[in-house]
């Protein structure tokens, strides 16, 4: 391609570029502060579950000759469910009261025999010997009607267990056998018994759901949670978070923490299985002055807003540099200072809001009690292609977290302070005629508004500008463009646009024809 198509082809660019200016007139948009409620919530899918399950299983063997419930009944603990035969352990019972007679009649005879050879010793017609053996005869009688007694209370327990009674108050949930099966008892078989039905307590329910590791941090036991299922649409149900799990779970290499939230369910409308909708309340804040997160910015992209709004940058900075030290900001609630509040990259000390300056040359500010200098020795050490420790990966997952952003510094996605409590952060306001710069330090944020807690008043209006992203491949673009040119303009450009319209305008009206 010759110098000469290249030149054409940029001319073209910059025509339409010139056209596209001409009706975006307007580069920012004012927007007044105002008041709004604020919601953060975190939002997943799960099922019903019953809080309380319980397998029932029958002590004794046999077959069973009756079942007294079914599916879905509501039974209260003591009512009869199943009754299983009752032959061998009724026989176990006439047994062991038979056991009992002839035990009861050995102790009369063994006490007689004790009271004559006590008489008989003490006349010293018997021995020593024959004495004792009378007495450990009456206390070998006595073991004996007790042993009897035990093992006919076992029979009596045994014969009871026949008929397998609710040990809770709940529902059926399920039937395992039918009238007629052989079952075997969880006492006696190793194998653990043959589970009868299951019953559950549905006054109570959970949902096991599973949240995104960025956001279980936020989440804590006792939160509010909202939960919708398909069949009650319109309806939903109120509960609280009852507890997190410790251990992940793992699905499509996305880590994710179960959540158990319990409901009460007196009306019995949720089922288990039931597949539902969670909103967890993490925060929530009612009539607050709040403004669009489009509108905040760090101190890395004032520079670039304030060539987007026609202002002068060095003279932007000074202002803000004299408003901070007119009126420090601090947030005292979460430890950070202003982010406009910089140091040098070189500073050693540990000071909230510390600077430090990328390899590419952006400026980033750190979180506070991060060691500026130590960052810049990993990152250094990292670019040697040295091993990081596991104390130096902490230090740099401390400093980055939440870097990433969308123009205007907030991390959609993540689980950091700034995130969902906000911080500190700068805007242009509109007063009167003019604009300023200003800090503000934010609250609560649903990534889409931003709680103020200061810096601005009511009457305020805050610019919405171009995301710091946007501004930042336009301003590339021009700068590819002057590398193209020689560092200069295209040749005729420079005429074309002191001219006023006319060019442009034909050519303009030459496109829409």
């Amino acid at each position: 391609m010759s110098n000469r198509t290249v030149v054409a082809s940029l001319l073209a660019l910059v025509v339409v570029a010139g056209c596209k200016k001409e009706k975006e007139q307007v580069a920012y948009q004012a927007v007044a502060v105002e008041r709004r409620d604020i919601v953060v919530s975190a939002q997943a899918a799960g099922t019903i579950q019953p809080d309380t399950v319980v397998e029932v299983k029958s002590k004794a063997s046999g077959e069973i000759l009756n079942i007294a419930v079914q599916t879905g009944q509501d039974v209260q603990r003591g009512d009869l469910m199943v009754e299983v035969d009752q032959r061998v352990p009724r026989n176990t019972v006439a047994q062991a009261q038979a056991d009992l007679e002839v035990a009861k009649a050995q102790l009369t005879n063994a006490e007689s025999k004790k009271h004559r050879a006590d008489e008989l010793f003490q006349t010293k017609s018997i021995t020593q010997e024959e004495h004792e053996q009378a007495a450990l005869d009456y206390a070998s009688a006595k073991a004996s009607v007790i042993r009897a007694q035990v093992s006919l209370e076992t029979a009596r327990d045994q014969l009871e267990d026949t008929k397998v009674r609710a040990p809770i108050s709940g529902t059926i949930i399920s039937l395992a056998v039918s009238r007629g099966a052989v079952i075997s008892s969880p006492t006696k078989d190793v194998g653990g018994g043959t589970v009868l039905l299951t019953m559950a307590d549905l006054n109570l329910v959970q949902v096991k759901t599973l949240v995104d590791e960025t956001d279980i941090g936020k989440i804590k036991p006792g939160m509010r949670a909202t939960v919708t299922v398909d069949a009650y649409p319109n309806r939903p149900f109120d509960g609280e978070v009852l507890k997190i799990e410790p251990q992940a779970e793992v699905q499509q290499n996305v880590t994710m923490f179960p959540v158990l939230i319990r409901i009460e369910n007196q009306q019995k409308l949720l089922k288990p299985g039931m597949n539902t909708e969670v909103e967890i309340h993490i925060g929530r804040r009612d009539s607050v002055l709040a403004i669009p997160n489009a509108a905040l910015r760090t101190p890395r992209d004032v520079a670039s807003a304030a060539q987007v709004l026609g202002l002068n940058p060095q003279t932007v900075q000074e202002e803000l540099a004299k408003e901070q030290q007119q009126t420090p900001q601090s947030d005292s609630g979460n430890g950070r200072t202003s982010l406009g509040a910089s140091t040098p990259a070189t500073d050693t000390t540990a000071k909230p809001g510390s600077t430090l300056t990328m390899p590419n040359g952006r400026t980033i500010t750190l979180p506070a009690g991060v060691d500026a200098a130590q960052v810049k020795a990993i990152m250094e050490k990292r670019m040697k292609g040295q091993e990081l420790s596991a104390a130096d990966r902490a230090v740099m997952q401390k400093a980055f977290a939440g870097m990433r952003g969308n123009g205007g510094g907030m991390r959609r996605n993540g689980n950091n302070d700034a995130a969902l409590y906000g911080g500190s952060y700068i805007v242009f306001v509109k007063r009167g005629t003019g604009i300023k710069p200003v800090h503000i330090t934010t609250g609560l944020t649903d990534l889409d508004y931003s709680e103020v807690t200061k810096g601005l008043e009511p009457t305020d209006s805050v610019l919405l500008l171009p995301s710091a992203g946007l501004i930042e491949s336009q301003q590339e673009f021009q700068q590819r463009v002057n590398q193209m040119t020689g560092g200069g303009a295209v040749p005729g450009m420079r005429n074309n646009t002191s001219t006023g319209g006319a060019s442009s305008g034909a050519a303009g009206g030459g496109r829409r024809q």
